[in-house]
Formats: C-alpha cells, sequence, structure tokens
C-alpha cells in the first residue's frame, strides 16, 4: 500500500485486506531517508532486495500487488539545504520510485506512471471523445479574446483548474480553486498568464460518481448540490446506486484500456435525458465518503483486486 500514514481510503483497503487475513504493508516513499531504508539489486536474475520500514520488511520479490494511492513528496535527507535538497530529492523521486515501479510480476492499481498519463485534462478529453463519450464542448486557451468569445457562443460556461494542485493564500492556509461559473464579462486579461480551461456548463439534473475497479462498476447519482461544483455542499447531498447504460460502460471499459488503468474515479453530469456527459476521470479518485455499504463494495472490489492478481490480469 503506497500512500502516506492519513489515508482514510487506504484505511478502508488495508482493513478488508485484514480482515482476510492477507499480508499487508503500508509504505509512504515520502518518509525516505529517515523513516525508509532501500536496498535494491539488479543482476541478470533481476530485482531483488528488501525495503525496511519502522515496523516492517518488504522482500521486494514477494510482492504480488501494488495499490499506489497519495504518497507525500519526496524529501531530501536531514541537513540539506538549496541545491543539494533539490538534488537529494530528485534521487529519491527517482531511485525509490523508480524501484517501487519496476517490482518485477506485480499487479499496480494503478502504475504510477499510468496514473501521471491519465491525469494530464487534455488527454482524458480527447480519449474520452475517441472512446464514444459525450464531452462537452471545451477550450484550454491563454488567449483572453479568444476565451471571452467561447463564453459567448457556448453560454453558459464554467471554469475549471487543469490540475488539482497545491495552492496556499499568503498565511499559508490551503485553498482550493473550485469550478466556478464564467461570464463572458468576468474574462480578464489574467487569462494571459497561463492555461485556462472553459467548458459549457452540462445543463444537468444530478451529476455521477462512477468508480471502476477491474471490471466491477460503482455508479452513484449525486443529487442535492445548490451550485455548479458539488464538492462544495457535501451535507446537502444524497446519493443512490444506479446502474450505467450500455454505451457508457462500452465506452468507460475503452477509456481504462487506453491509459492501462485498473482503478478509475469517472465523474458526469446526467442530463434530464438520463444521459452520460463526461466531466472527468481521476485515476487515483477518492471514495471513502460515500454511505457504508458503498464504501464496502468498493474496499471489497479492491481488496479482490489485490489479493487474487492472477485473475485480474487474466
Amino acid at each position: 500500500m503506497v500512500t502516506q500514514l492519513d489515508d482514510p481510503t487506504a484505511d478502508e483497503v488495508i482493513a478488508e485486506l485484514n480482515r482476510r487475513s492477507v499480508p499487508v504493508a503500508r509504505l509512504d516513499p515520502g518518509a525516505f531517508p529517515q523513516q525508509v531504508t532501500l536496498c535494491a539489486e539488479f543482476g541478470s536474475e533481476g530485482l531483488r532486495g528488501d525495503l525496511f520500514t519502522a515496523t516492517r520488511t518488504v522482500g521486494l520479490s514477494q510482492v504480488r500487488s501494488v495499490y499506489w494511492r497519495r504518497p507525500s513528496p519526496y524529501r531530501a535527507g536531514a541537513g540539506l539545504e538549496g541545491e543539494d535538497e533539490r538534488w537529494a530529492v530528485e534521487q529519491a523521486r527517482y531511485g525509490v520510485g523508480g524501484v517501487l515501479a519496476a517490482i518485477p510480476g506485480a499487479l499496480f492499481v494503478n502504475h504510477p506512471w499510468r496514473n501521471r498519463d491519465a491525469e494530464y485534462k487534455p488527454a482524458q478529453l480527447g480519449a474520452a471523445a475517441a472512446c464514444g463519450m459525450r464531452v462537452p464542448p471545451t477550450l484550454i486557451t491563454n488567449d483572453p479574446g479568444r476565451a471571452r468569445a467561447f463564453a459567448r457562443e457556448h453560454a453558459p460556461v464554467v471554469y475549471k483548474p487543469l490540475r488539482e494542485t497545491g495552492y496556499r493564500d499568503g498565511e499559508g492556509r490551503t485553498l482550493t480553486v473550485w469550478v466556478e461559473d464564467a461570464r463572458a464579462d468576468d474574462i480578464d486579461e489574467g487569462v494571459a498568464a497561463t492555461a485556462h480551461l472553459f467548458q459549457q456548463r452540462v445543463a444537468k439534473v444530478a451529476d455521477v460518481r462512477l468508480t471502476v475497479v477491474g471490471d466491477r462498476f460503482f455508479a452513484v447519482r449525486i443529487d442535492g448540490s445548490p451550485g455548479v461544483d458539488w464538492r462544495r455542499h457535501y451535507e446537502d447531498l444524497s446519493y443512490t446506486v444506479i446502474d450505467v447504460p450500455g454505451e457508457v460502460a462500452k465506452a468507460v471499459h475503452a477509456y481504462m484500456g487506453a491509459f492501462g488503468l485498473t482503478f478509475g474515479a469517472f465523474d458526469f453530469g446526467l442530463d434530464a435525458r438520463g444521459r452520460f456527459w463526461w466531466y472527468e476521470c481521476n485515476p487515483n479518485g477518492q471514495w471513502a465518503w460515500f454511505p457504508q455499504h458503498i464504501t464496502q463494495g468498493i474496499a471489497a472490489a479492491l481488496a479482490d483486486q489485490l489479493q487474487h492478481p492472477r485473475q485480474a490480469l487474466l
């Protein structure tokens, strides 16, 4: 389990594996080198060696599955600063991260390089269209004039960040850049400073979060959001398990195959005609906030993948 210590989503899967008496170790690469020691050897026989944490010894050749969740950032050893610190961090990233990504014969949920490839919104949008999804008109630009013209042509339009990255205010408080309505008259020259994503707002009656684990689909209709971004209104939401239309399921399978994913958290807008409109796929999305009966099913599906990797790879 490659993740930080504070990860409630991973905790659900670890608890399920523990109930099944499946041996599991949690490893945070960001704890290297202070709390993690790596000894990896390569030769004609391939990779062998061990990883040591404060409580576990992991034989690299004995790992059968890896659930790659949300490790903390790589760090340098104590006492390093400036260019020395930056150099050491990159050595850790390519050394520890490279060894973990090279574990032979293991099932990855998902492989970190597949996660990386699937995180780019432009790649997502292109693949979604190619796989048969309904994709709202979308513009990525740093041209304020073109952004205003798009907003007028396709109104109503929303703005979305191209990636959820750490953002803090002057006092160090963590901020979130939400999906927001974007009116043409409100788009100013600040757009020229970087890339921005504008998208026609779907005339939705509800949202859908579809969590995919291998061949298993967990589709949940989300009602009650008073705004554009339902993540701002958890206390107002209700959840209903629904079926996935055949054409959507086919497109989702194709999308997962295009990026080599075992897991994906898909977001759709549901219109009054029951059509699914593509928003995005987070290859490492959250799901543990759902009601327990939904969470348990997803945790069990992930545990099945990790416990029986040979079946999952067939």
